[in-house]
């Protein structure tokens, strides 16, 4: 069993995509997938509407502080934020890890219309970068 962390600033957004969708590619007798921010935003109610969109429920996350996973020994850690990145506290395991940095949906100011296309937007490059990880690790 690969244990994977998806960080990110909040864990509100970002890495609750992430979380969702590696959870939906992966085995789950393969991958126990946690998600964590270096602060706690709570999960962000348009990022749960557009996953469900995809056919995803992340409506029962929760936002979690990355405190509470260090008695947990992660084969790969995924920042997808830079300041997470940044932020990211040692974690004293192998963990491998991976960046990459994508853009904050929450953070465009612009219509709502203009708001749930960025939301969109950044899904679709988070599922696809989630498939292929699952992918290449062959953890499907």
């Amino acid at each position: 069993m690969k244990n994977i962390l998806v960080l990110c600033t909040g864990n509100s957004c970002r890495s609750q995509m992430a979380h969702g969708y590696l959870t939906h590619f992966a085995n789950p007798d393969k991958v126990k997938v946690y998600s964590a921010g270096v602060e706690t935003h709570g999960v962000n109610a348009l990022a749960v509407a557009i996953m469900k969109e995809d056919g995803v429920d992340i409506s029962k996350h929760t936002s979690n502080n990355v405190d509470e996973y260090f008695d947990i020994p992660f084969d790969y850690v995924i920042t997808v934020c830079d300041n997470a990145k940044e932020r990211c506290p040692f974690f004293p395991t192998q963990a491998v890890k991976f960046h990459h940095n994508f853009p904050d949906p929450s953070k465009v100011k612009a219509s709502t219309t203009e708001v749930i296309e960025e939301f969109r937007r950044v899904r679709q490059m988070i599922k696809d970068y989630c498939k292929d990880f699952v992918e290449s690790h062959k953890l499907n």
